[in-house]
């Protein structure tokens, strides 16, 4: 378990929201909502014939999500039906034949895999509260059950019990909404023990560590809100004494325990203690000492390993992300494998996602900047690939733009990566508009070399995308990440700006004709842009974003509240005097008398984790002072749009309204700017 948090308000997440039919309960203030027919004229802006529409990049695909049953006797899969619902199905490898298993109906089904050989697992929320039940299946569809139906309590999976196929190991906040406890849990019965008690909600258990036999063998005690303990007992008999204690700016966590000798306290851990980027260490916990040093990249932090279950957890591979995906093979027999891959799949990325427990069987994901995504099922026996499904096949590869990974300087010096997706009709000379995508966190995501449907979509009409990895952007080391620290609204938007004026050299890009568009922390960059830099774009699209850190921090749901003295050293402090000028300052909704261009807000009323609110206040503001917003809300969503339609009607408006003010007449003034 990692031992700290790594505050992250961003990950788009495709949930469903339960819409809510009487008008007074309505989040929110409804009378600020456009009107889906001044939307639709919004949408209506673009015009022009082009190869693909936005549902083709966005629609669901008909068929994905496959896995194997862990004996390889059957195979599941998601399938969408004319209703856009994807429902879970089960084929008989030998027989062949199909059952549907799970119905997806209100809620969106969130995640799902297989427990056992005759048992399915599946997690939903209910309104987009992110309060997440986890819910079980048998084989034939029958004894389904709501294993956890707690109110306002969400579910995490700890460990999946290969040996002990009929139990899982969970985590919940059940008895205290800021704190989780871990539990052993039966998938038919529901009937659950709990495994250790969190009792210090003032310095809580952030983490817990479980060996493959559900052996709770360590944990990661919160001390103070910023420093970290890992614990570690030798046995049942002994007690957890203290191994390390860290600050949230460092990482020391387990990846795994090694069960590739018989003494039992080595495990390979991820740290960045002794130096910048996350290596892979073999420690030996009772000693507390490092056995060595693993695996590690100077420049990208490491991104884990991957063991093999039936060769007694050999080390297959250790795995990072540079400017593309990066694959280390280590043992004989997968680096044999690893080979096979590599010839049949030249050029792209690919990614084992599921194996059978005898590993002859393998599911593999291949992708890249121009595939949106395949299938592919390899028969270690047979030594033969087979095509499974090809995601979007209306989206033909050749016709995709390229993905160019970037890197330059900032203006103080620090090494910035990044990408840029270039439009194919550009022609020898010619200067495209631009669309700048901040990506959502702000600390420990990051932007990455795929397909992405929304570049693709711009670039289809014309727009070149540049995606920058801001500093606090994670998988670049640990001062690159502690280097946004305290820099939302100033330096962070500073890489933004240097990141411009880096695809200015390039030559295509029209200076004049540059649009910023981002969600979550995306979002607050996007109107923080508008607000520091207001000559530097067009117009701003804000989806789901922070427009007000003061109101931002009241909002936080009750599990964020213990990580609040880190979000105090990482975000701003709205106790310190001074910290509150800093976050005046840059939060856009106290500062709309600087924006001047052109703004589109877009929300998902039921958001837990940016609230209405946010969006509200700055499309109030703005309005106050003459701006014409559109403002769409939907009413089924939260933190993202997770419905086929919506997220369709969301991007025809986004062209619509990037038409207007990145292709209208450069020489006539935008109607929507503020005239002065």
């Amino acid at each position: 378990m990692k031992t700290h948090f790594v505050f992250i308000l961003f990950a788009l997440t495709l949930q469903y929201t339960v819409g809510q039919t009487q008008k007074d309960s309505l989040p929110g203030d409804t009378s600020l909502v456009t009107s889906d027919k001044e939307l639709q004229t919004l949408s209506d802006q673009e015009k022009g014939n082009f190869t693909y529409k936005v549902e083709d990049y966005f629609q669901k695909p008909k068929q994905t999500t496959f896995k194997f049953s862990p004996d390889g006797m059957f195979f599941s899969y998601r399938e969408k039906d004319s209703n856009g619902k994807l429902h879970i199905y089960v084929k008989n490898t030998e027989t062949g034949v199909v059952k549907r298993i799970i119905e997806e109906k209100e809620e969106l089904i969130r995640g799902y895999g297989w427990a056992n050989n005759k048992r399915l697992i599946y997690v939903m929320d209910q309104g987009g509260n992110e309060n997440y039940h986890l819910f079980a299946v048998d084989l034939d569809g029958n004894n389904q059950k709501d294993l956890t139906p707690y109110k306002d309590v969400t579910v995490s999976i700890l460990e999946i019990l290969k040996e002990q196929p009929e139990f899982l190991v969970i985590s919940m906040n059940k008895d205290n909404a800021q704190i989780f406890e871990p539990y052993k849990i039966n998938i038919n019965t529901g009937k659950i023990e709990k495994l250790f008690e969190n009792k210090d909600v003032q310095n809580p258990i952030s983490g817990y560590d479980f060996d493959k036999d559900g052996v709770l063998k360590g944990y990661t005690k919160q001390e103070n809100g910023v420093n970290y303990s890992m614990y570690y007992r030798t046995a049942l008999d002994k007690p957890f004494e203290k191994v390390l204690t860290t600050t949230w700016k460092d990482n020391f966590y387990i990846l795994g325990f090694d069960y590739t000798t018989a003494y039992p306290h080595d495990a390979f851990v991820m740290s960045n203690l002794d130096s910048d980027t996350n290596e892979i260490l073999l420690y030996d916990l009772a000693k507390k000492e490092t056995i060595k040093k693993v695996y590690s990249n100077p420049v990208f932090d490491v991104g884990g390993l991957n063991r093999s279950r039936k060769r007694g957890y050999e080390v297959d591979y250790y795995y990072y992300t540079g400017e593309k995906s990066v694959t280390i093979p280590v043992s004989d027999t997968y680096k044999k494998i690893h080979a096979k891959f590599e010839q049949q799949f030249k050029g792209k990325d690919f990614y084992i996602t599921n194996k059978t427990d005898n590993e002859d069987k393998y599911l593999i994901y291949i992708s890249s900047d121009r595939l949106y995504g395949k299938y592919y099922l390899y028969d270690v026996a047979k030594d033969s690939f087979k095509e499974i499904m090809n995601l979007m096949p209306q989206l033909k590869e050749e016709e995709m733009a390229e993905m160019r990974p970037i890197k330059f300087k900032s203006r103080d010096g620090l090494t910035l990566y990044g990408y840029i997706t270039v439009p194919n009709i550009v022609k020898e000379d010619e200067k495209v508009p631009l669309i700048v995508n901040p990506h959502g966190g702000p600390y420990g995501p990051r932007d990455e070399w795929d397909f992405n449907p929304e570049t693709q979509l711009f670039a289809s009409r014309g727009y070149a995308t540049l995606q920058i990895n801001y500093r606090g952007s994670g998988g670049y080391g640990k001062k690159f990440l502690l280097a946004g620290s305290k820099q939302i609204g100033r330096k962070m938007l500073d890489d933004l700006e240097d990141g411009v004026a880096y695809a200015k050299s390039l030559g295509f890009i029209d200076e004049n004709r540059i649009a910023i568009y981002g969600g979550s922390y995306g979002g607050l960059a996007t109107l923080g842009s508008l607000v520091k830099t207001p000559g530097l774009y067009r117009c701003g699209v804000d989806y789901v974003g922070v427009s007000n850190l003061f109101t931002f921090f009241k909002s936080f749901p009750p599990y964020w509240k213990p990580y609040l003295r880190q979000v105090y050293e990482q975000w701003y402090d709205e106790n310190d005097p001074k910290d509150q000028k800093i976050m005046r300052e840059v939060s856009p909704a106290l500062n709309v008398d600087k924006i001047t261009k052109p703004l589109f807000v877009v929300q998902g009323a039921n958001d837990p984790r940016v609230n209405i609110n946010e969006s509200d206040q700055i499309v109030t503001n703005l309005r106050k002072r003459g701006f014409d917003v559109p403002y769409m809300v939907k009413y089924d969503e939260g933190h993202g749009f997770g419905h086929e339609k919506n997220r369709i009607e969301l991007y025809e408006s986004m062209m619509g309204f990037f038409a207007k003010h990145l292709k209208s007449d450069l020489l006539k003034n935008d109607t929507n700017t503020l005239k002065k």
